[in-house]
């Protein structure tokens, strides 16, 4: 099924698998839509702790009881960039009663290395409680068209069929999804950037972390930076706003001290590097 992006998808799956006295739970630092997903439809977010900033599946798993209906999980995560492996996400399915559904958010699975699939889609084809999202706002670029996708059993695509608004779709960016699956060179392109300056922009700011800066691996197309030196979080942010730079400050999802960095254009990204080094050699 398409939504207006994945959001949709997600919201669709909270309020067709849950209600008022049910739980959904997600991870620690986890993408800010599965609360208000849980929320809005009257269910309770529980939150499992998390393994360094990643998806820690046995803190899930003791989270789980007879209210569990839904349980989220971004892989990559966002905004953490860091990943689970196919092994650990296919152990969490395994253990979960038949009634919970896990959806397996992927967002940012093109960005990721061949060896590095997490499996997901094929356990959504032979497993009958769980759920894949997709979108095209990431490496297709079309944010802006509203486009995403989930896949799974009949079932579950039936229930969320049945409560999906009728015109959810634009009819431009439909076509603008079916022209983004035949541009192959263009992600495989992307990918390659990314890939290249992600690892650049990483070995630079690691560098600089006599500063108090710590880069969080990634395998999305950011960086989350840990400012746990004489700079924080808040001042970088805006002191690379004043410079020029669009960065992310997440207080609001837990993370006071922490910058989520995307990659740009090599002259974006280096410029971006020597301003922030910048702003922390004037902090002294």
């Amino acid at each position: 099924m398409c939504g207006t992006g994945s959001d949709d998808v997600l919201h669709l799956a909270a309020n067709a698998f849950s209600g008022p006295g049910d739980e959904i739970i997600y991870v620690r630092y986890g993408f800010a839509v599965y609360d208000i997903a849980a929320r809005r439809y009257g269910g309770t977010p529980i939150v499992a702790d998390d393994a360094d900033y990643g998806t820690d599946v046995d803190a899930i798993l003791a989270k789980v009881n007879d209210n569990t209906r839904v349980i989220f999980i971004a892989n990559p995560n966002n905004p953490t960039g860091t990943l689970t492996s196919g092994e650990e996400i296919a152990r969490l399915q395994k253990s979960l009663p038949g009634n919970v559904l896990l959806v397996l958010d992927g967002a940012y699975t093109e960005y990721l290395e061949e060896d590095e699939d997490d499996g997901a889609l094929e356990l959504a084809k032979s497993k009958s409680n769980v759920l894949v999202t997709r979108t095209f706002s990431k490496i297709h670029g079309l944010a802006a068209e509203r486009i995403g996708w989930g896949y799974a059993s009949e079932n579950i695509i039936g229930a969320m069929n049945r409560i999906k608004l009728p015109f959810n779709v634009t009819t431009a960016g439909q076509a603008a999804a079916l022209e983004a699956l035949s541009a192959d060179d263009f992600v495989a392109s992307s990918r390659e950037h990314n890939q290249k300056w992600r690892q650049w922009l990483s070995d630079e700011l690691g560098a600089l972390g006599n500063h108090g800066l710590r880069v969080i691996p990634s395998h999305t197309n950011f960086l989350l930076v840990l400012f746990e030196g004489k700079v924080t979080a808040e001042h970088a942010n805006s002191a690379l706003m004043e410079k020029g730079y669009a960065v992310r400050w997440l207080p609001g999802q837990g993370l006071v001290t922490g910058l989520r960095i995307t990659i740009g254009t090599e002259e974006e990204t280096r410029g971006l590097a020597r301003a922030l080094r910048e702003i922390l050699e004037a902090a002294g």
